[in-house]
């Protein structure tokens, strides 16, 4: 697929901090459509937000049998804990 020319604006501090750096605006702007997407997508395994999202409701899920497990561990340790030897 070919590319399109499409006119934007930027800040002009923006473009030459960019170009001081060797940022290219072109493959910036690419770049930050692709992550525009992928956040987008929201089902992608690539996306971290996605993951961080996934282990709040897996939390949520199970809040009883985590505060279940904690109160146990209050309750008799860590399992092991009587074998250490350090």
């Amino acid at each position: 697929m070919g590319k399109v020319e499409l006119r934007i604006e930027v800040g002009s501090d923006l473009l030459a901090q960019a170009e001081a750096e060797g940022v290219a605006p072109s493959a910036a702007l690419e770049e930050g459509i692709r992550a525009a997407l992928s956040r987008a997508a929201g089902d992608r395994p690539d996306n971290p937000g996605l993951a961080a999202d996934a282990a709040r409701q897996w939390a949520e899920e199970n809040v009883e049998a985590i505060r279940a497990h904690r109160e146990r561990i209050e309750e008799y340790g860590v399992f092991g804990d009587d074998l250490r030897t350090w």
